[in-house]
C-alpha cells in the first residue's frame, strides 16, 4: 500500500477520537490532504505520529489492506 494510506491507517487504529478518525478517512479519500493536516494545531501531532509509525514499523497488509477496503469510497 502506499504511504497516505498507511498514515491514515495508523492515524485512524491509534486513536479513540473520532474527530481524529474521521480526518483519517478523509486524508484516505483525497478529501483533505496531509499538508492542510499539517496546519491544523489539532491534527499536526497525529499526523507527525503517523509517518513516524509509518517509517518505522510498517502495518500489518491484511489489516491495511481491510482498513482501506472498509472506508475509501469509490466513485464509478
Amino acid at each position: 500500500m502506499d504511504k497516505l494510506t498507511c498514515i491514515a491507517f495508523i492515524m485512524y487504529q491509534s486513536s479513540e477520537n473520532q474527530h481524529v478518525r474521521d480526518l483519517a478517512i478523509q486524508l484516505l479519500n483525497g478529501d483533505i490532504s496531509i499538508r492542510e493536516l499539517k496546519k491544523d494545531s489539532f491534527a499536526c501531532p497525529f499526523v507527525g505520529m503517523a509517518e513516524l509509525t509509518a517509517k518505522k514499523h510498517k502495518p500489518n497488509r491484511m489489516e491495511l489492506q481491510k482498513f482501506a477496503e472498509e472506508f475509501l469510497m469509490v466513485e464509478v
